[in-house]
């Protein structure tokens, strides 16, 4: 049902649509180009946008953000909301710390420094030293530290390095006695870690071949192999342990068991949450050659190794329990027959297990806030952790014969605090609590629950300035993601708290596609059920109208990734809901995602167009790109990428931002794309290039609600 324009909202429509009739966005080239899916004749004008290298795009790039920088100087809000932004980010942020060697090893940021630090000391009452500062790695602050794995005696650092927010990394290691790297160096490596052995002589991990001159990094050639490298040597003689020529979605993730007696290789499809699982013995805990053993490679669940404890693997899984359970498999006799259950599965569901001293953490989502339990070995249930409240709780990694182990604790309204937790005493000690401008005391969050189309209910999380005045009136900023089995819960961000100060309501929405409710909540949300994510949203959109928390006009949605699809999405149906829509980096051409890069991954969430016409139809139905309305008055729509992005290319939004600027009779409402140079997806994203774009987006949409920011 369209809900109608109140006189307010119409107001705000027209004085935004005056501000913007004087915009002349670049003329983009149109081609000739069709493509046939299952019989049906798909016109894709703007193919040429997908080459990003190409000069044409390059000038089309500078074009676009000449006029969007043009649009956001104008802005008498993006001044006040950058320095509110860089107020509220200029504090002191603490990663949750880990033990290894000996040694304590953490990350920290003073406040504005481009990336965090890497600290390390011997006992929590020592001055910490630096193991690493990537802010030395470029003088922009572009290269980041992408992974970190310090050897088993705490003498070595392996560490990754990526640059310009690519998904490529280097690794290298470093001497933590002299703090200089070895000759070792590690190329080609994308989503992985590094796994030591015990005994110090090298790590395992996962790369791709090296491309070969002007092939594109996509389908055949463009899969992952597991390697061992050994100290001192070339990678050219590094060990292949594991590939699968024969199914090239295979990739690996890898841990050593505490006692470093095996290989823990959890072998991913895609993007999907249903994973292999296999073992590969390291007598003496090193590493011997040998072909690691399967313990499943059905890919029916998900299977998350705990611990090897006692001859057996402990093994977090949803196979035949949608939100999880804990079982334990005999190493001597892995058969799925044999397996026993720990830790049945319950109302809630786990989403993470760890081993520390004996005891087994299990961790809970209830209406997607954070439960913790404690567990003996065998399964039976010890105690609760005491979390400080309803949020968002984090951490609990450790080993099996030391009982310490660190948490990270947080809200909508309360910045990441660190605790420490002794696991055989239950007692939890502050570690670090950050200070902030942010006047949490003067916020509240309040979990509220929303009926979907189909009846299905969820819960949204609305944070606001306490005594907060139910009249629609609220500039109120929606959040959402919906995908890949990933949890949205109630955690502190600079961008929701900078909002806040702005005087607005922020709501993040836990939507189906995600992990909250457990594998079936997710599985809800995928290939030809994907509606259900976007119907999920739009409903929480309408309970905060209906709820006279915000109104059409005073209403916006952000996301990013698989978020920014479903901004894009739900933008084409229902633009009479919302004033502003920011998608960031989202994947916005259904049709063809899987052609770029690591796109083919995602085909466990969306489904390929080629997979069946039935399939086909399901995603150009709501593919942003295709689904762009002439003659339908559309929200202040800005867009976000990175000319960078290795993950979600940039062709998606440059595509989509071109069609959506010549699509006829919109309305006046500005339709722009922020173009970042030299960033890509996020991560590793420095200080300042974080702080200039994410206050835009808020800058941006508090101007097209006539918010005054001072």
């Amino acid at each position: 049902m369209k809900l109608p324009l109140t006189t307010l909202a119409v107001a705000a429509v027209l004085a935004t649509g005056a501000q913007a009739q004087g915009l002349d966005y670049p003329a983009t080239r149109k081609v000739e180009q069709t493509d046939s899916y299952h019989g049906t004749a798909v016109a894709d004008p703007y193919r040429w946008l997908e080459d990003d290298n190409s000069a044409e795009t390059k000038a089309w790039v500078t074009a676009q953000n000449a006029v969007t920088d043009k649009f956001l100087d104008a802005m008498p809000q993006r001044l006040p909301a950058r320095r509110i932004y860089t107020e509220l980010y200029n504090f002191e942020r603490y990663g949750v710390p880990f033990k290894e060697g000996g040694r304590y090893f953490w990350t920290r940021n003073d406040g504005l420094q481009q990336q965090n630090v890497l600290y390390t000391a011997k006992s929590l009452k020592d001055t910490p030293v630096v193991a690493l500062d990537p802010n030395g790695f470029s003088k922009d602050g572009t290269v980041a530290l992408s992974g970190m794995a310090p050897s088993r005696d705490g003498r070595l650092l392996a560490y990754g390095v990526a640059g310009s927010g690519s998904d490529w990394q280097t690794w290298k290691v470093r001497d933590l006695a002299t703090g200089q790297d070895l000759e070792d160096r590690i190329e080609w490596v994308k989503f992985s870690s590094a796994s030591w052995t015990a005994d110090g002589k090298g790590f395992f991990y996962a790369r791709y071949d090296a491309p070969k001159e002007g092939a594109a990094l996509t389908g055949a050639n463009y899969f992952q192999k597991l390697y061992y490298h050994r100290l001192g040597t070339p990678q050219s003689d590094d060990v292949l342990v594991l590939e699968n020529r024969d199914d090239k979605e295979w990739g690996f993730g890898t841990e050593v068991s505490d006692d470093g007696q095996l290989l823990l290789i959890s072998v991913w499809k895609s993007a999907g949450s249903r994973n292999g699982l296999m073992v590969l013995p390291l007598p003496k805990g090193g590493f011997a050659g040998g072909k690691p053993q399967a313990i499943t490679l059905d890919f029916d669940a998900q299977y998350s190794p705990v611990a090897a404890h006692a001859g057996q693997l402990i093994v977090k899984t949803d196979q035949g329990a949608p939100r999880g359970k804990l079982i334990a498999i005999d190493l001597k006799n892995p058969a799925p027959a044999r397996w026993k259950t720990l830790v049945a599965e319950g109302p809630d569901a786990m989403t993470a297990a760890s081993a520390v001293g004996g005891r087994l953490l299990l961790s809970y989502l209830h209406d997607a806030a954070t439960l913790v339990r404690v567990h003996a070995a065998d399964g039976k249930r010890l105690s609760e952790v005491k979390l400080p409240g309803v949020g968002t709780a984090s951490g609990f990694g450790g080993r099996w014969d030391e009982s310490e182990t660190f948490f990270s604790y947080t809200s909508l309204t309360t910045p990441a605090e660190v605790h420490r937790l002794d696991v055989k005493t239950g007692r939890i000690e502050l570690f670090k609590k950050p200070k902030t401008a942010f006047d949490a005391d003067a916020y509240e969050t309040r979990r509220e629950f929303v009926t979907s189309k189909d009846g299905t209910r969820f819960p949204i999380f609305i944070a606001a300035k306490k005594g907060l005045k139910l009249d629609g009136s609220n500039p109120t900023l929606l959040y959402g993601y919906g995908g890949f089995n990933i949890a949205i819960t109630p955690s502190y961000g600079v961008t929701a708290a900078t909002w806040l100060k702005m005087g607005g309501v922020y709501v993040i929405a836990s939507i189906r596609g995600g992990g909250e409710y457990g594998s079936a909540w997710h599985d809800a949300g995928t290939k030809l059920h994907k509606q259900n994510v976007f119907d999920d949203f739009i409903a929480a959109g309408e309970w905060l109208v209906k709820n006279k928390v915000a109104s059409p006009a005073t209403l916006a949605i952000n996301g990013g990734s698989n978020g920014g699809l479903l901004v894009g999405a739900v933008t084409n149906q229902r633009p009479d809901l919302f004033a502003a829509a920011v998608p960031q980096v989202g994947v916005m051409d259904m049709l063809r995602y899987q052609n770029f890069t690591i796109g083919w991954a995602w085909a466990t969430d969306y489904g390929k167009s080629s997979d069946s016409p039935e399939m086909f139809k399901a995603l150009y139905a709501y593919s942003p790109l295709h689904n762009i309305k002439s003659g339908t008055r559309y929200p202040a729509v800005l867009v976000t990428t990175g000319d960078h992005d290795d993950r979600v290319v940039p062709a998606h939004s440059f595509k989509y931002a071109a069609t959506l600027q010549a699509a006829a009779d919109t309305g006046p409402a500005p339709k722009l794309i922020r173009i970042e140079t030299q960033a890509g997806h996020g991560a590793g994203k420095p200080t300042s290039k974080i702080i200039e774009e994410r206050s835009d987006i808020l800058a941006f949409i508090a101007h097209t609600m006539k918010l005054e920011v001072k």
